[in-house]
């Protein structure tokens, strides 16, 4: 099976629900609105957001509601250090897949030095959980294209239409240069994948509670993962996702229904984009009965969680 054409290009199956057909000269954006008591928005509706591009409104041409089903790519790092702690978050991935509207579709990919497509899109949700109970971890030292391979896999989902999301199970460690890295965020630019990076790597992450005897990482190793915590936090920020930090086996659960949670709530809107080739930034707005903006500072803010721009096409 050749890597992403399986993934992109398998058919759903007859009684599930086509996902939206739009068009090319549309950017679409994703948005999930949190209220100030941290639970997910929902019954919506079109005149309830306002779409500002670099400023100025922009009229929205497409709309689909929460219920919308969503295409979801779980990719996941197979390096010798996430052998030794697969258990804590494949364990744990039920959590994200009971979370999931029954429409919604799952497909894997694995990756090291390059993805490998594992399970095309498919809505039955325990095939995913027997495909991660099969993947197989290398065991020996080399490269880790982080950053090529989520650019590769995004490639293999832009044709797929309609609300779709990339959950990245990975250390966030690189091997390349800075250039795939600056490639990668140009592209995200263009890109309508949001991006749910969970990291794993615990305690290596985040210096053990002084009460306990557990050793720090060193600083050089602290160093290299608050980098890692930097790319991952971008990734998401750009596409409109949410990153995760577990720190224990026990904190993957709760990670995963939430991010469940944010696709269960995604709104889909769209707009016409501007043909100047130059990065235009997007602000989603919501509104309240009376047209005014939900609050997103103090103590009843709201947060919006929306894609942070896209990239016009040429004049």
């Amino acid at each position: 099976m050749r890597g992403g054409t399986a993934v992109a290009q398998q058919q759903p199956a007859s009684n599930v629900q086509q996902p939206l057909q739009v068009t090319t000269e549309m950017v679409q954006i994703g948005v999930s609105v949190l209220s100030a008591s941290g639970d997910f928005v929902s019954g919506l509706q079109r005149k309830n957001f306002r779409v500002l591009d670099a400023g100025s409104e922009r009229p929205l041409v497409f709309f689909a509601p929460t219920d919308t089903p969503a295409q979801i790519l779980v990719m996941v790092e197979t390096s010798p250090a996430v052998y030794l702690i697969q258990n804590q978050h494949i364990a744990a991935a039920y959590a994200l897949l009971d979370g999931l509207a029954p429409d919604d579709q799952v497909g894997l990919v694995t990756y090291d030095q390059a993805p490998r497509a594992v399970l095309a899109f498919t809505p039955d949700k325990n095939a995913l959980l027997a495909a991660l109970g099969q993947i197989q971890f290398s065991v020996g030292m080399g490269e880790l294209n982080f950053y090529e391979s989520v650019s590769t896999v995004l490639d293999w989902i832009a044709p797929v239409s309609g609300k779709k999301a990339l959950v990245l199970l990975t250390t966030g460690l690189d091997s390349s240069s800075q250039a795939r890295w600056d490639a990668l965020m140009q592209k995200l630019r263009a890109s309508d994948v949001v991006i749910f990076p969970v990291a794993l790597g615990g305690w290596l992450r985040r210096p053990p509670d002084k009460k306990k005897k557990a050793t720090a990482p060193p600083k050089d190793d602290s160093q290299v993962f608050a980098n890692a915590d930097q790319a991952l936090i971008a990734l998401a920020t750009i596409t409109g996702g949410r990153a995760f930090f577990p720190e224990s086996a026990k904190d993957f659960a709760p990670m995963y229904q939430q991010i469940a949670a944010a696709l269960r709530h995604q709104y889909l809107l769209g707009i016409t984009p501007e043909h100047n080739g130059q990065f235009h930034p997007l602000t989603v707005q919501v509104l309240d009965g009376n047209g005014q903006p939900f609050a997103t500072e103090g103590k009843k803010a709201n947060r919006i969680f929306s894609r942070a721009g896209y990239l016009a096409p040429g004049p």
